[in-house]
C-alpha cells in the first residue's frame, strides 16, 4: 500500500475498506464475544493480520475494548478487567511508522470516551507474512484479517509457456479470455496460499479461540465472471491504451500479472473443510458499491459517475501503485490512473457495479479431537 497520509496514500484512500469493516461488524462482535464467554482470560492477546495504515487500523482495537468493557459490565465482573496484548501485524514495507504516529491520537480519544470504563490494552508491531508463522503455538486468542486474503504470496506459477511466453497475453488478472491454464493457476495459488495461512493460524491459536476473515470475492462459481474481472480489466485496458501511444513497452504489459484472486465461497469452504482445523461458525456475504462514497441502494439512481470514477481510481492506486511503479515506473502514475478513473465512469454508466464481501467467522476445533481421528 501507498504509505503515509497524502493524497495518493492508503491512509487517504481507504473507504471502502472501513465501509467493509463496518459492514461485518455484527460478526466481528460475536467472535470476540465468544472468545471472552468461553475463557474469561485474565490476559487477552488480539491479532489483526494486514492491518496496513492509517485510522482503520484502530476499528477492530476498538471493537475488542468495547464487546469486553461491554461483556464485563453486563455480567457485572467484579475481578480484575483483563490486559489486553494488541499485535499489528503487515508486510515490512508497510508504513508502520505512520501507524504509530496515529496511535497517540487514537489512545487520548479512547481515554476521553471511556474513562474509567476503560479495558487496559497494549500496542505492537509484527512485521512479518501471515503466510508464515507469526507467533508462538497457543498463544493468541483471537484474529482478524480484513480485506488482505485476496492478495496472494506471490504471483501464480504457470502463467507462462515453456518458451516463455505469457498465456495471459496483455490482461493483468482473470478475463473471459483468459485461457484455462491462467485460471488453474490463480485456483492452484489461492488454495495453497488459504490452506497455508489456516495450518499457521490453527498452531497460533489458543483453546477455543477464534478467526475472523473477511476479504472481496465473486458470487459466481466461474472464475471467468465477477466484479474483480471488471475492476482490474478496466486497468488493463487503461495499460493497454499507454502501450498504444508509446509511454510504456508492451513487454512490460505482457509480463504483468496481479498477485491477487477473489474466491468463491464453495472455493474457500472447500479449502477450510479440507484441512479440517477449523468449524465455521458464520459464513455472511454483503454487497457495496464500487463507490464507498455511495451509499444508496438503488442501481437506477441518480449519481455522478464521474466523480464515481474518480474515487475509485484513488483507492485502486493507494493499493496498486507499489506493483505498478515497480513494473512501469512512476512517471506514467497520473496519467494511467486519470484514464482509469474514466474508464470506471464510463463502465459504471453501464453497469452499477457492485463488490462482494465474504465474512467468515472460525472456531479452531480441538486439537485431541482431531489426534484421536
Amino acid at each position: 500500500m501507498v504509505g503515509g497520509a497524502g493524497e495518493t496514500s492508503y491512509a487517504s484512500n481507504s473507504k471502502f475498506q472501513e465501509k467493509a469493516l463496518l459492514m461485518t461488524k455484527p460478526v466481528l462482535d460475536d467472535a470476540i464475544g465468544g472468545v471472552y464467554k468461553s475463557l474469561h482470560p485474565a490476559k487477552m492477546v488480539v491479532a489483526d493480520l494486514g492491518c496496513s495504515s492509517g485510522s482503520n487500523t484502530f476499528v477492530v482495537m476498538s471493537e475488542v475494548l468495547d464487546v469486553v468493557g461491554d461483556l464485563r459490565r453486563s455480567l457485572q465482573e467484579r475481578q480484575e478487567p483483563p490486559e489486553i496484548q494488541f499485535f499489528l501485524n503487515d508486510l515490512p514495507g508497510n508504513d508502520f511508522n505512520h501507524v504509530f504516529r496515529c496511535l497517540g491520537e487514537y489512545k487520548r480519544k479512547v481515554e476521553q470516551e471511556k474513562g474509567n470504563l476503560l479495558v487496559p490494552y497494549y500496542v505492537v508491531g509484527v512485521p512479518g507474512s501471515f503466510y508464515g508463522r507469526l507467533f508462538p503455538r497457543r498463544s493468541v486468542h483471537f484474529f482478524h484479517c480484513s480485506g488482505s486474503l485476496n492478495w496472494l504470496s506471490q504471483v501464480p506459477q504457470g502463467l507462462d509457456t515453456e518458451r516463455g511466453a505469457s498465456l495471459n497475453n496483455t490482461n493483468i488478472y482473470i478475463t473471459e479470455t483468459s485461457p484455462p491454464e491462467v485460471v488453474k493457476a490463480y485456483q492452484r495459488q489461492f488454495q495453497r496460499d488459504l490452506s497455508e495461512f489456516l495450518r499457521c493460524r490453527y498452531a497460533e491459536l489458543s483453546y477455543e479461540g477464534r478467526l475472523v476473515i473477511s476479504f472481496g470475492g465473486r458470487k459466481s462459481n466461474c472464475p471467468t465472471y465477477g466484479q474483480m474481472r471488471h475492476l482490474w480489466g478496466l486497468l488493463a485496458e487503461a495499460l493497454n491504451a499507454l502501450v498504444l501511444e508509446g509511454m510504456i513497452e508492451e513487454d512490460k504489459l505482457v509480463t504483468f500479472n496481479l498477485p491477487r484472486y477473489a474466491p468463491s465461497m464453495e472455493e474457500v469452504k472447500a479449502v477450510i473443510h479440507g484441512d479440517g482445523l477449523f468449524d465455521v461458525e458464520e459464513a455472511q456475504v454483503f454487497e457495496a458499491n464500487w463507490d464507498a462514497f455511495d451509499d444508496s441502494d438503488d442501481d437506477s439512481a441518480a449519481f455522478d459517475s464521474d466523480l464515481s470514477g474518480k474515487n475509485v481510481s484513488k483507492y485502486v492506486r493507494a493499493a496498486v501503485q507499489p506493483l505498478i511503479s515497480e513494473q512501469f515506473g512512476d512517471a506514467i502514475l497520473d496519467e494511467l490512473f486519470a484514464r482509469y478513473a474514466a474508464n470506471v465512469s464510463r463502465h459504471l454508466l453501464q453497469q452499477k457495479t457492485k463488490h462482494s464481501v465474504f465474512v467468515i467467522s472460525l472456531k479452531k476445533k480441538n486439537e485431541s479431537h482431531l489426534t484421536a481421528g
